[in-house]
């Protein structure tokens, strides 16, 4: 490892960022104690770092495989998460390459780190020297680590690998690596928070279940796609009210957030189109919360399936889209005209519109396609 720190090596990787890998793997490395292998890990943890997590483009960073990367969280989740977090003793249990504990530790007194790969966790070490941040760094396996504890802390998180042996997604939470049914109870024991980070494709409804003292469940989006699930659980949680929370990160849409048990009782009236169609984000969308937006908000839906709403009046705090728009007739969409085509709850895919009727993509003005609780209808914006 500290082989890839040399200068000449250092050089060799920051005049090759922008080279073919492809082309470089089959040549021959110009270093003896470095493999072209290992050269080419490093450029292309840099190319991640720059869209990922800029503040590791520093010189000394070490970059860990291909997985380590994919898996790891980004800056801008990273950076949400530690948002109002603070105590004296945090720990993640499973650090992985130390994206989210970078950031989480930040307002934290001591910081331990839990990582079973002894690889991983020494390049974490000595990234965390370069970035000048201290933590007790522990090359274990969670379930031991649990068992030898005797600490309390004031924050536990949690990444759960959700892949099996044979690189397959998991879901359930049995399945986890570890097995968050089995340690729940070990957790709350040993800290009054715990956050877990899961997969965006998991089911609320089944977490709520299945989970002890869930306070809430954070759906974190980046630019209207939803990256990830976080859960918080309280030793002291008020059993009636499991908040479920949407953001959309590095867009200027605002927060929305509801309580779970209070979307059953929720009511979502119905209308035709007025002037102005909502469209929620990828977070809200996730969440279920369909009647307690509409509530909020005071807006009609149009088709039970649909998850458009409307409005006669401007409401710019709304989390997602807001156009203005008209019904128009299919007659009215000219040939070889520009639009962004939105298709819900109809039966043409935005492909086979543009096929129908001949029109491109693109352009400022939106056609939607849709239907209400009445008929099948075109909008287009105004």
């Amino acid at each position: 490892m500290k082989n890839i720190l040399n200068k000449e090596v250092l050089n060799y990787l920051n005049a090759n960022l922008t080279s073919d890998l492809h082309s470089l793997l089959l040549k021959k490395s110009p270093f003896a104690e470095v493999s072209m292998q290992e050269i080419v890990q490093q450029i292309k943890g840099k190319k991640v770092a720059q869209k990922k997590f800029p503040y590791l483009l520093k010189d000394g960073i070490i970059f860990p495989p291909n997985l380590n990367l994919e898996q790891a969280s980004s800056q801008a989740t990273a950076e949400f998460k530690a948002l109002h977090l603070k105590g004296k003793s945090f720990v993640d249990l499973t650090c992985g390459f130390g994206i989210d504990a970078y950031f989480l530790s930040q307002n934290f007194e001591e910081v331990t780190l839990v990582e079973q790969n002894s690889e991983l966790s020494e390049i974490v070490k000595h990234n965390w020297k370069i970035l000048d941040r201290n933590a007790n760094f522990i090359i274990e396996n969670l379930e031991n680590f649990l068992k030898q504890n005797k600490e309390k802390f004031d924050l536990i998180y949690l990444d759960p690998a959700r892949r099996d042996e044979h690189k397959n997604k998991k879901f359930l939470l049995e399945d986890l690596s570890p097995n968050l049914l089995e340690i729940q109870d070990q957790l709350l024991n040993i800290s009054d928070q715990i956050i877990i980070k899961l997969s965006p494709l998991i089911d609320i409804s089944y977490l709520i279940s299945a989970l002890k003292n869930i306070a809430e469940i954070q759906i974190i989006a980046v630019r209207n796609e939803v990256k990830e699930l976080l859960i918080f659980m309280h030793s002291k949680k008020d059993k009636e009210h499991t908040t479920i929370s949407c953001f959309n990160l590095e867009s200027e849409e605002h927060s929305f957030s509801f309580n779970f048990e209070d979307e059953k009782s929720a009511i979502s009236e119905f209308s035709e189109p007025l002037q102005y169609l909502y469209i929620p984000n990828n977070a809200v969308l996730k969440s279920g919360g369909f009647n307690s937006i509409s509530e909020k908000f005071n807006l009609k839906k149009l088709h039970p399936n649909s998850h458009f709403y409307t409005s006669d009046e401007l409401i710019e705090t709304f989390p997602g889209r807001v156009l203005k728009v008209e019904i128009i007739d299919s007659k009215q969409i000219k040939k070889g005209e520009k639009f962004n085509i939105i298709s819900k709850n109809y039966p043409l895919t935005p492909d086979e519109i543009k096929k129908k009727y001949k029109i491109k993509d693109g352009g400022n003005d939106y056609l939607i396609f849709t239907q209400t609780q009445k008929n099948k209808i075109i909008l287009r914006t105004v």
